[in-house]
């Protein structure tokens, strides 16, 4: 018997029961904190064998607590915050679950270019203080669509956006303009689509930061920018002043820098720019279907190797992602 450490806060949240299907297999599930606090974390990682992490960090402190882990079982796509060469010299096994989420981010990300396109946010909270003035929205399928990052949710938001006829232009490194185009978009670069779209939306790793003042001084006036992927994309003091000064029309994100540690700090969450600014609590991939596909495909994993057979989806060494192209400005 093996005692499985979860810290995701979903995990087994959706219509199937993860945890009886680990217990099934013969072994024990304890939560621990999904904010990764050593302190805490540090008696259940003792015993752990298996650990199904959420989004905190996963580091080689962590990895030192837990000399009998097997394998860090990643719950959803990104695992920039595990610490891939720490876990490879510890002998334990990094997976994640790719394409679990994908159709309900990319929902989410239509969902949030609607709903600032819209002024739906904005329209709701000055209803509920007497308010009924109307502001003037755009259409979604009269825009031009920037998708920057065209891997499965990007492509996902470009399948559902055929259907407003919003013509679309995709930036990814990894796919050549023919593959682009067969899979329904123009092909164009970061600096592009500033300048040629209505709407921008964020798909792209973490890792470096896209949308900076040089980006924002190309950017077509009044665009909504949409960011369901990494904080760290955005510099948010730049484009807070660029929502402010009205160069950028809208911002509709799932995410913040510090919102892993509960922070209200961002320059995004000042009074004098909330009209045209959504932020939604990482819930583009809390749907049903999602949290039941990315746990059981975490499950799937850690039930392998917790039996000695190789994981489905081990995660790149360090080496092949220090080698993959990235998205710049260049």
């Amino acid at each position: 018997m093996a005692t499985v450490l979860v810290t995701s806060r979903s995990f087994s949240g959706g219509a199937i029961d993860l945890v009886a299907r680990l217990e099934d297999a013969g072994h024990t599930v304890v939560r621990g904190p999904a904010g990764h606090d050593l302190s805490e974390l540090a008696p259940l990682l003792a015993n752990a064998s298996a650990w199904i992490a959420g989004t905190g960090p996963v580091a080689a402190e962590h990895l030192s607590a837990a000399s009998a882990l097997q394998i860090v079982a990643r719950y959803g796509v990104g695992f920039e915050a595990v610490d891939v060469d720490a876990a490879n010299d510890a002998g334990v096994v990094v997976t994640n679950t790719p394409g679990a989420n994908s159709d309900a981010v990319a929902d989410h990300a239509v969902g949030l270019a609607l709903a600032a396109l819209r002024h739906t946010v904005d329209g709701d909270r000055r209803v509920r203080t007497g308010d009924w003035a109307v502001r003037r929205g755009r259409e979604l399928g009269a825009a031009t669509v920037g998708i920057i990052g065209f891997g499965r949710i990007g492509q996902g938001v470009a399948r559902r956006l055929s259907g407003f006829g919003s013509p679309v232009i995709a930036v990814d490194p990894f796919l050549t303009p023919e593959q682009i185009t067969a899979l329904g978009a123009t092909a164009g670069d970061v600096m592009s689509v500033a300048a040629d779209c209505d709407v921008v939306s964020l798909h792209a790793p973490g890792g470096r930061v896209i949308i900076d003042e040089e980006w924002l001084a190309h950017a077509r006036p009044g665009m909504v920018l949409v960011n369901t992927a990494r904080p760290d994309l955005i510099d948010e003091i730049a484009l807070a002043g660029a929502l402010r000064d009205g160069r950028i029309g809208a911002y509709a994100a799932d995410t913040l820098n510090g919102d892993a540690a509960g922070s209200r700090d961002s320059p995004l969450l000042t009074d004098d720019i909330c009209d045209r600014v959504i932020i939604t609590p990482h819930l583009g991939a809390q749907t049903v279907e999602a949290v039941d596909g990315m746990g059981s495909l975490a499950v799937d994993d850690v039930i392998a190797v917790l039996a000695g057979r190789p994981a489905a989806r081990p995660v790149p060494t360090s080496a092949i992602k220090a080698s993959a192209p990235s998205i710049s400005h260049s």
